[in-house]
């Protein structure tokens, strides 16, 4: 997710990022799940702030890219980059979190490494693979459709049925979801091509993958240890896909402009690796734990919306009314949806 495009809606150690960071084995989940043992409402808001902290960060990928592809940049160097940086902030955080167990780190280290291959790198090079094929709208319609699809594994997985008012806020949030991409006037729709379609179904199961294993709690693993471990696999799956020509690396070192202003071509790289890959993946992880797979991979819909949000700010992209509806249509299904989590049980188990 925070896939870097125009169009795209792909940490401090502090607070309920590092409460779970304690020494903690896979049957003591109760103390990594970040903000045990505050109340419930405290716990909803904290994990909402985070969620909105994180789909705000990954969206102004969007913003900082547009730059980068203007002056040369390749989507493939941009997501490399990205991670890369992220994890040279986040390993160093992650191993002072572990506090000297690396055991959780031995248990998990497929679970690490799925998470990394398919829920970062696998998902951004999906969708860059999509958007060769489809235009972009279609494409992220296809690739926000993880919240339904974390709603259905639930079900399916654990016999956890959704209530009414979960699949009220999954429609609502759907249809604001095709407003804020403007599919309905024209402007962000187009014709597809199976193999662009097939390639955004990875990516929306990248994505699911991403929210359900961010709540798992019985892993023992901090956040700030996920979030590390995850982005350096990440990191090496995307250099081997640089390396095998499967995905260009082009840059450039030409300043790209943002709101009419020119900036060194290492600032808006430098956001994206510490703002839009660093924070956000961490900020989801904290998330993640305190909300649930279901209602965090639906407060993670905001991306999309802040990414308007951002480039009307910043690239004077103006957003038409129609997308305005589809941001409060979208806020609507994630209210529906802690409504139905209220009614449901069990929302954490190991996967």
């Amino acid at each position: 997710m925070g896939a870097v495009t125009p169009d795209t809606g792909g940490s401090a150690a502090t607070g309920p990022l590092a409460a779970g960071a304690g020494r903690t084995g896979a049957g003591t989940a109760g103390a990594t799940v970040a903000g045990a043992g505050t109340t419930p409402a405290r716990r909803l808001t904290s994990g909402l702030v985070l969620a909105g902290v994180s789909a705000a960060a990954f969206s102004l990928s969007g913003v900082f890219a547009s730059g980068l592809l203007d002056t040369g940049w390749s989507p493939g160097a941009m997501v490399l980059a990205r991670v890369a940086i992220a994890a040279l902030v986040v390993l160093p955080l992650g191993i002072v979190s572990l506090r000297g167990d690396w055991g959780p780190v031995r248990r998990n280290l497929g679970l690490i490494a799925v998470y990394g291959a398919v829920s970062v790198a696998g998902c951004q090079f999906a969708y860059f693979s999509a958007v060769q094929y489809m235009p972009v709208g279609p494409a992220l319609l296809i690739e926000y459709t993880a919240p339904a699809a974390v709603v259905l594994w639930f079900w399916l997985r654990h016999g956890q049925r959704p209530t009414v008012a979960t699949v009220l806020g999954t429609l609502l949030a759907a249809v604001g979801l095709v407003l804020v991409l403007d599919l309905t006037t024209g402007a962000g729709a187009g014709a597809t091509d199976p193999a662009g379609v097939a390639w955004a179904l990875v990516a929306m199961l990248g994505v699911s993958t991403y929210f359900v294993i961010n709540a798992n709690a019985e892993t023992g693993l901090p956040p700030l240890a996920l979030a590390a471990g995850g982005l350096t696999t990440a990191t090496l799956a995307l250099g081997l896909l640089g390396a095998t020509g499967l995905m260009p690396l082009d840059y450039s070192t030409a300043a790209p402009v943002y709101a009419g202003t020119a900036v060194p071509w290492w600032l808006p790289v430098i956001g994206l690796g510490i703002v839009t890959a660093a924070l956000a993946y961490v900020a989801g992880i904290a998330a993640g734990r305190l909300l649930g797979p279901r209602l965090s991979s639906f407060v993670g819909l905001f991306e999309v919306v802040a990414a308007i949000g951002f480039a009307w700010l910043l690239l004077g992209e103006l957003p038409r009314p129609v997308q305005l509806v589809g941001g409060v249509l979208i806020l609507a299904g994630v209210v529906a949806v802690q409504a139905g989590e209220k009614r449901t049980r069990g929302d954490r188990p190991a996967g």
